[in-house]
């Protein structure tokens, strides 16, 4: 089936759903469907029972009995059969469902399957016994899909000692729109106005459709006029959704301390320690809050570029760390019509700060480790991340922004330690030139007295969504092992 003309992108899911919906094995199976809310999960899946003639089911948060009787209604509409089906219980109804496919392959989607499984903890398991070989002389090839947004839950679906680890052909994780994507998607064709826009709302689909109505930012002079109208404006969906996604998470049970542990991030703490003394905690108070909110895909946990004993937590959604730099301290004016342009005004300074400063750096990431040609190293780039840098003899250290470990293209065919290949330094609002770049020469030559792969082979980048001077852009002209990377080039460039 040709993927659904207003499905975006999408391609790689698409061809894996069709290839699990169409594999003609006489047995019933299952796959896995899982990721963050909001990234049309459920659009996907519609298209494909759609497309096929299959069975979708979306769970509520409800009893089992309700839940039985809902779904009781679905199979029996979805079978032709003029009275609802009555289930006892969820044996009954999984073997009804296993028995639909009657002429070949059909798809089965459970959508919303925590919900279920939160009411009849019993589920996995009874959908375990249904695919396990003894069982399967009574069904016929079910291509069933088992889909949700509880990331830890979903996750544990298939690990470790889980009643369904082992059993599933499929499982895929549908991801946010990375930020070139999501560029494309907004139909933002300025990359400034595309970095700013990404900024806030990342690259979640249903920010521009459901929650805005289509609703872009037209250009640079109207993405101040967009946020008060589309993200800052108690009257639209996006005004709150900070707050619902963390109360929609059945992981987050206590969301103020949740909340907290943001803020403090959003604030620029971001060791254990440091988000501790912010909230007058003990470290070890924050273990377990800090590991949920990791499961739960709102917060990354990101090692040192060049120190094993230290780490940084970063907040993985945009929308959350606006709301906590932006709104949450201004919430009780937002509230009030007519009062965000002028919180907007006083909030640019935190918002330059808080928020972009730290968001375009993790762009710069992206486009290292992703979208960069071997070229602009000189080699393969295995991981990519900031680190901080002890310089003794000034008894001070360096904040790198962008590390770069991999392979050099020299050394492809006999592969040999990490090098580090290139050092980069971010600055969104700040046109770059020569001091930055000794600033990295610097740094590149501690790195190269403690031997940490680094030499003069070492790439310095400089990304800027200002410019460059004229010194610097000459120089770099003369010598490839500068490379200057500006907006242009992060959203079109190699």
């Amino acid at each position: 089936m040709d993927k659904p003309t207003e499905m975006f992108d999408r391609d790689f899911e698409w061809a894996e759903l069709m290839r699990y919906a169409g594999y003609a094995g006489r047995e019933a199976t299952l796959g896995v469907v899982s990721g963050r809310r909001r990234q049309g999960k459920t659009f996907l899946l519609d298209a494909l029972t759609r497309s096929t003639g299959g069975f979708m089911f979306t769970a509520t948060e409800t009893t089992e009995a309700d839940a039985l009787r809902q779904f009781g209604h679905a199979l029996a509409a979805h079978c032709g059969e003029s009275t609802p089906f009555r289930f006892a219980h969820w044996d009954e109804a999984i073997t009804r469902l296993m028995s639909i496919a009657t002429d070949g392959p059909k798809v089965a989607v459970i959508d919303e399957f925590p919900f279920l499984a939160k009411a009849s903890p019993a589920l996995p398991s009874i959908v375990q016994r249904a695919l396990d070989p003894g069982a399967r002389h009574g069904n016929t090839p079910v291509r069933l899909l088992l889909c949700g947004s509880a990331l830890s839950f979903m996750g544990g679906l298939l690990a470790g000692n889980a009643p369904l680890r082992g059993r599933a052909g499929l499982e895929l994780v549908v991801p946010t729109l990375d930020y070139r994507l999501a560029a494309r998607f907004w139909e933002v064709t300025d990359p400034r106005t595309a970095t700013l826009t990404h900024a806030i709302v990342g690259g979640t689909p249903a920010y521009r459709r459901e929650f805005t109505q289509g609703d872009t930012p037209a250009g640079p002079e109207d993405f101040d006029d967009w946020v008060v109208r589309a993200v800052l404006n108690p009257g639209r969906p996006l005004f709150r959704e900070a707050r619902y996604l963390l109360a929609e998470e059945p992981e987050l049970h206590d969301t103020a301390l949740y909340h907290s542990v943001l803020a403090a991030v959003s604030a620029g703490n971001a060791s254990r320690g440091g988000i501790a003394d912010y909230l007058g905690r003990k470290s070890t108070d924050l273990a377990h809050p800090l590991h949920v909110l990791e499961d739960v895909g709102l917060v990354r946990h990101e090692p040192d570029a060049f120190r094993r004993n230290r780490s940084a937590y970063r907040i993985a959604e945009p929308l959350i760390a606006f709301y906590h730099a932006v709104m949450r301290p201004h919430w009780g004016d937002l509230e009030r019509p007519g009062r965000a342009p002028a919180v907007w005004r006083r909030a640019q300074s935190t918002f330059r700060s808080k928020v972009l400063g730290p968001h375009f750096e993790g762009l710069c990431r992206e486009w290292a480790r992703w979208h960069a040609a071997p070229e602009t190293y000189g080699g393969h780039p295995s991981r990519v991340a900031a680190g901080t840098v002890n310089d003794p003899s000034a008894r001070t250290s360096h904040e790198v922004d962008v590390a770069v470990f991999g392979q050099p293209l020299d050394e492809a065919e006999s592969p040999g330690r990490e090098t580090l290949l290139a050092l980069g330094e971010a600055k969104w609002n700040e046109t770059m030139g020569l001091p930055h770049l000794e600033r990295l020469r610097h740094i590149r030559d501690l790195l190269t007295a403690r031997g940490t792969g680094s030499s003069e082979r070492t790439r310095l980048l400089c990304f800027s969504g200002a410019g460059f001077t004229g010194d610097l852009r000459a120089l770099a002209d003369r010598d490839a092992t500068v490379q200057l990377v500006d907006l242009d080039r992060l959203y079109g460039g190699e």
